[in-house]
């Protein structure tokens, strides 16, 4: 299989990274340098397939394989791809000869994963001193529990997010997907480029110990100070909120359809309510906060009432013109629709061998000289074999064509 380089613009488009991995948290951190430019190497082996290429649908038209997954698509767009067996003497130096060129080793394995294979961080500093390494691993490579296997679900869970998502008399309900990697890739990209700044400034390469449990845990703040300054532990409140009321989501007319409304003082109470304009609003119990808090479940019902017969956008639209916070609760086509995110470029497509075209996101920021882009789909296993390793790395066809019919390049 042969494929072009592609070409490289970008604010980090003399970046050389090598990626180890798979799932979301690593690939992702891969996906927004690459998506600036950056050289983006995933090694990869059908030996051990990334789960996302596996076992986490969508698949392209319902059909499951490896080439026609959606989340690794959207996640892997703008790299390229060498299938090497890291459990070979051969594929190991191949392994090593790319990270000798490299600035950045990126890799989500469980701790100790690349030490075995002879690539841990030590190991690659001897061949190369100013590589920066980011490790991102479920709970940090150090400690009691850094072995402890898990996926996303699990560290929603460890990070507390769980325990506050869902109804007050109900059981706690799991956020979809692998939430917490994605907290983690924001995280990990900052620390992988002020890695690169210690080198610039003189300094050597580092290792960066990144603990997706961890950076779950920061995003638990408002609730940890609470805990902190007095020793309340929160609980699930629904849609409620601490501040403002009402504040949840009503139904409007069609299927699925909703709407989110916040009213976060008694001046917006008094706007939306003339909006509204149905005699319940001028109820003596309705006029300040500390009243509708109290009438909050009758409050919220008379509002859904209100909001039922009504079509959505016009609704979000009559209610924000009038000052009062509110939004249309979106799904996955309105979301591709919207003209906010039309305008920004925020979904690109791309064509591919295999799931033919398709949007990917793009970077959710815009540099004002270098804005990234996305300028080719996710790589089919081992795609770039050839011009990646002879046209990086100078082996011949003829050496190529040798490791084809080996172990190697599997």
């Amino acid at each position: 299989m042969t494929s072009e380089l592609p070409k490289r613009e970008g604010a980090l488009s003399g970046l050389h990274v090598v990626e180890f991995g798979g799932y979301g948290a690593g690939p992702a951190v891969g996906k927004s340098l690459a998506e600036h430019g950056a050289e983006v190497i995933r090694v990869e082996s059908m030996l051990r397939l990334d789960g996302f290429r596996t076992n986490y649908p969508p698949y392209t038209g319902n059909v499951p394989g490896i080439e026609r997954a959606a989340m690794f698509a959207i996640t892997n767009d703008n790299k390229l791809s060498v299938s090497l067996n890291l459990k070979t003497e051969k594929g190991r130096d191949l392994a090593i000869r790319l990270i000798e060129r490299a600035e950045v080793v990126v890799e989500n394995f469980t701790p100790g994963a690349m030490d075995r294979l002879g690539l841990g961080h030590d190991a690659m500093l001897l061949c190369n001193p100013k590589l920066v390494t980011l490790s991102t691993c479920n709970q940090g490579r150090t400690g009691p529990q850094a072995n402890r296997a898990g996926f996303g679900s699990h560290l929603t869970s460890l990070s507390g997010f769980t325990e506050l998502t869902g109804w007050p008399d109900r059981q706690p309900a799991l956020l979809w997907g692998p939430y917490i990697d994605y907290i983690a890739v924001a995280y990990g990209v900052v620390a992988v480029l002020a890695g690169l700044e210690r080198v610039r400034r003189g300094g050597v390469g580092c290792h960066i110990d990144l603990s997706q449990y961890e950076t779950g845990v920061q995003w638990m703040a408002p609730a940890l100070l609470r805990y902190f300054a007095d020793g309340e532990v929160m609980d699930r409140q629904g849609n409620r909120d601490s501040n403002a009321v009402p504040h949840g989501v009503f139904p409007c007319t069609g299927y699925q359809r909703w709407c989110a409304i916040s009213v976060h003082d008694d001046a917006e109470w008094v706007r939306f309510a003339a909006e509204v304009g149905e005699p319940w609003v001028k109820e003596p119990e309705f006029a300040d906060v500390q009243g509708r808090r109290a009438n909050e479940n009758r409050l919220e019902e008379l509002i859904a009432e209100w909001t039922s017969h009504q079509e959505r956008e016009a609704l979000v639209g009559r209610i924000r013109a009038a000052g009062v916070h509110a939004a249309p609760v979106n799904d996955m086509g309105d979301l591709y629709a919207d003209a906010q995110l039309t305008y920004r470029n925020a979904f690109q497509r791309v064509d591919h061998p295999v799931m033919g075209f398709h949007a990917v996101p793009g970077p959710p920021y815009i540099l004002s000289n270098t804005p990234g882009k996305v300028t080719h789909g996710a790589p089919m296993v081992g795609q770039h074999n050839e011009p990646v390793l002879c046209g990086i790395l100078g082996l011949s066809h003829a050496e190529l064509e040798e490791l084809k019919a080996s172990d190697i390049l599997t």
